[in-house]
């Protein structure tokens, strides 16, 4: 699911929720869901968990090989 979706779906205030786990402003995250800046690698992991697995990583930033990323811990 994308980002987008989730937060269309999402109950009201989703976003300042995402965006307080997150540790950055709100409209950083409007950004990142209007496509006008990408998701930082570094934040994906905790978007994921944010959403419980429904916007994922790979959703997220299909860019990055985050098979060996997950893999690296093992």
């Amino acid at each position: 699911m994308q980002l987008q979706d989730y937060l269309a779906t999402a109950e009201r205030g989703e976003m300042a929720r995402l965006a307080k786990f997150v540790k950055v402003a709100q409209p950083i995250v409007s950004f990142w869901v209007n496509g006008k800046r990408q998701v930082p690698a570094e934040r994906c992991p905790e978007i994921e968990r944010f959403t419980k697995g429904k916007v994922t990583c790979e959703e997220l930033r299909p860019d990055v090989n985050w098979a060996v990323l997950r893999n690296s811990g093992k």
